[in-house]
């Protein structure tokens, strides 16, 4: 029977014997001690009670004194005895069965797990996916290894189940009624993962995060659906805000031809553009430029009509002829193009960077605080010599790509501080960070989580989840409804957050309207905005995807 109780169980019933019988044994020595060694004898219940004393350290009573060397030497080893037992009990034989005890409320086992997805162990990487999960509320199961963050996540409300997968893989059990599963351990414990759930009978999309991209084909040859890189994919992501060799321009961009472009101008804080309302600064009139968005804090979001304000620190999307860009620019400030990309942090993901930007063939400083191969300044980026040596001032771009949130806060501020022009593009390691970075001055933040999200929700969740950013495109649309309306004057076309840029009429292209221009049926109009406005301008306004756009003359 005892053979079936836990360890710490036994070793506290153990505990409970052992006491007892530790009292009557120093309890019967003492008394016979006091009695032929010190000539003052004592009852055995006057025994026990010293014995207690001593083994609690709880201190004496009437006995006190001693005068026989024997006698003395037994009560000192007594009391260290005492104290022995003190920082035994309770962190060997207490604290695990009180442990094992909060572990009972944690299940060992897989739930019914219809409909549900599995995750196999948690780290940030997951913080933004599970986080959507529960705000669409979808079911989900953690199975976790680590006692210790499986009680932080069962605190979070998360449904969590404990165990150690090499040692007890029948806790799997129910996997095949598993919608998805997700492994998100290291490489190897990945691949034991995918091997045990294979083999419970699971049948279903098996995906797996990867630390090395190596792996992906043994990983897929042993089971898994697909493998992912997040931390791959975010230093892409990071390359590519600094890099205009590796972003695209805008999806259908060459149906504007040459008479048209689209620029990023940072709005400074002093500047006439800052804090003001679109309706006040008649942008489209004066200038013939289309405010399509606006960037703050990491996520883009497009102007809905004349109340828009403008932000200060904000970057503004404009799209218009070349000339009247440059108008806009004097009065905001451009993001700069010229001069090289300083990386910080010569890690996974800044390696994965520092080799995305060699291969565009673009110029890169590399900082770190030990000499490897490639690092180009030795120095902690938090210090003004380590940034003058990198030529920060003089950077089309700055990418923090740090291990570590507190010290990315500090640099952030410590490079906006030192050149509050040049654009900051920061790695998060927890997404809860990135308000924080923002607020320390960072132009673009992004994290693993936001990435294995993006990946991942796209698999799970239908595409419910927000992607990493707008991506704003040009589409050519039918005249649909906005037929007899002047292009700039349609409420309808305003609360879409779309722009039309240009109307084709015949051969023509026309990007500046006159007052009295009304848009003709037969009239094909180059629509630019993010993914979802131009969904919703088609919905609107009723229009169709036109046909095959004419030779677009310069």
């Amino acid at each position: 029977m005892l053979s079936r109780l836990k360890r710490s169980t036994r070793r506290l019933l153990l505990l409970l014997a052992l006491l007892p019988a530790a009292v009557l044994v120093l309890g019967t020595l003492y008394m016979l001690g006091m009695e032929h060694l010190e000539g003052a004898p004592r009852t055995f219940l006057q025994s026990l009670q010293w014995a207690s004393e001593t083994l609690t350290t709880t201190g004496y009573g009437g006995d006190s004194r001693w005068n026989h060397p024997g006698v003395a030497l037994f009560v000192i080893l007594g009391q260290f005895l005492g104290q022995f037992l003190v920082f035994l009990i309770f962190p060997i034989f207490v604290l695990p069965y009180v442990e094992e005890r909060f572990e009972v409320r944690l299940q060992h086992v897989l739930p019914p797990m219809d409909g549900k997805v599995l995750f196999y162990r948690y780290t940030p990487a997951l913080e933004s996916l599970l986080e959507e999960f529960n705000r669409v509320r979808s079911p989900f199961v953690v199975f976790e290894e680590d006692m210790t963050l499986a009680r932080n996540l069962r605190d979070r409300g998360y449904n969590v189940v404990i165990g150690k997968l090499a040692e007890d893989p029948a806790a799997l059990v129910r996997v095949r009624q598993a919608r998805a599963v997700v492994t998100n351990a290291g490489d190897h414990a990945n691949a034991t993962c995918t091997l045990v759930v294979r083999e419970m009978g699971f049948a279903g999309p098996l995906y797996a995060l990867a630390n090395d991209p190596l792996y992906r084909s043994p990983m897929i040859r042993i089971g898994a659906t697909d493998v992912f890189t997040p931390a791959h994919v975010l230093g892409a992501a990071l390359a590519s805000r600094a890099s205009v060799r590796i972003s695209p321009p805008a999806e259908g961009m060459h149906l504007l031809g040459t008479m048209a472009g689209m620029a990023e101008f940072r709005v400074r804080a002093g500047s006439s553009l800052a804090g003001r309302r679109l309706g006040d600064l008649h942008l489209r009139e004066r200038h013939g430029v289309s405010v399509i968005g606006q960037w703050r804090g990491g996520s883009f979001t497009t102007t809905k009509g004349p109340d828009t304000h403008i932000e200060p620190g904000a970057i503004l999307v404009v799209v218009g002829a070349h000339a009247k860009l440059e108008v806009v620019e004097r009065m905001a400030m451009p993001i700069r193009r010229t001069g090289p990309i300083i990386v910080a942090g010569c890690g996974a993901v800044g390696h994965k960077v520092i080799e995305l930007l060699h291969d565009a063939r673009e110029s890169c400083v590399v900082i770190d605080r030990d000499y490897a191969p490639g690092v180009d300044v030795v120095g902690n980026v938090l210090e003004h010599a380590t940034l003058d040596r990198a030529g920060v001032r003089e950077a089309s771009a700055v990418i923090l790509a740090l291990s570590d949130d507190s010290e990315s806060v500090f640099a952030t501020a410590a490079v906006r501080e030192y050149a509050p022009e040049v654009p900051l593009i920061v790695r998060v390691l927890r997404s809860p960070n990135t308000a924080r970075l923002y607020r320390s001055g960072a132009d673009f933040a992004i994290s693993v989580g936001q990435v294995a999200g993006q990946i991942l929700g796209y698999h799970l969740l239908d595409e419910q989840v927000a992607t990493v950013e707008n991506r704003i495109k040009f589409s050519r649309f039918t005249a649909g409804t906005l037929a007899g309306s002047h292009p700039w004057r349609s409420e309808a076309v305003e609360r879409t957050g779309a722009k039309v840029i240009a109307v084709e009429r015949g051969q023509d292209v026309l990007v500046a309207f006159d007052d009295d221009f009304l848009v003709q049926p037969d009239d094909a109009l180059v629509v630019c905005g993010s993914i979802n406005s131009l969904g919703r301008y088609q919905r609107e306004l009723q229009a169709a995807t036109a046909s095959a756009a004419p030779a677009l003359r310069a």
